[in-house]
């Protein structure tokens, strides 16, 4: 079965082309949503909800689907998991052709290198900083080692959410969840291996 789904950015604008475009190819059930493809798209939920094997999920282009390309990538494992395609009726997008699959398959190869590339690209710049004698990463502390610790085990045995522990210890959430999951240790691992 073809679900369509047609999507336009603000209220003031409408749908009809797309879902006069979708009808023609034979969706017999479109989804249609008002909203940036950056927020909750109720309606793009219900749609991929819908979908059961060997389904098609149709859109007029893909810009109306996703707003990156690793956008359009999690969309379509999101796809995969339930066995159905996607088709877009303005570019080769078909994952129910081998094609087409292919060119998802490159597009996702692309996304993969340029992300390799702009990390490559990351820890240079900062080894030269480094090297400058400019201090890289390594924020100044709002907790201690004590409060830090603190943190960790409440929201281990609590299981107090990153805002919980934010009110509580006067961070911010992602301080909180920086702090117990320790991000900026890897990143400063790896800028050593460099120098």
């Amino acid at each position: 079965m073809f679900v369509g789904y047609a999507r336009v950015s603000t209220l003031d604008q409408n749908t009809d082309m797309q879902v006069t475009a979708l009808r023609a190819v034979g969706c017999s059930v479109i989804f249609q949503e008002k909203r940036s493809a950056v927020k909750v798209r109720p309606e793009f939920e219900r749609a991929i909800a819908s979908l059961v094997g060997s389904d098609v999920l149709v859109v007029y282009k893909l810009d109306r689907l996703a707003r990156s390309l690793s956008h359009l990538l999690s969309i379509l494992e999101r796809l995969q998991v339930v066995g159905a395609g996607l088709r877009s009726l303005t570019e080769p997008i078909d994952t129910t052709s081998p094609a087409g699959l292919f060119t998802v398959q490159v597009l996702g190869a692309a996304a993969q290198f340029e992300r390799a590339l702009i990390r490559e690209r990351s820890i240079a710049g900062q080894v030269a900083a480094i090297k400058r004698g400019v201090r890289v990463g390594g924020r100044d502390k709002l907790l201690d080692d004590e409060q830090i610790q603190a943190m960790k085990k409440a929201h281990a045995t609590l299981g107090l959410s990153w805002a919980e522990l934010g009110r509580r210890w006067q961070v911010s959430n992602t301080t909180a969840r920086r702090y117990v999951l320790g991000d900026d240790r890897d990143r400063m691992k790896i800028l050593r291996q460099y120098l």
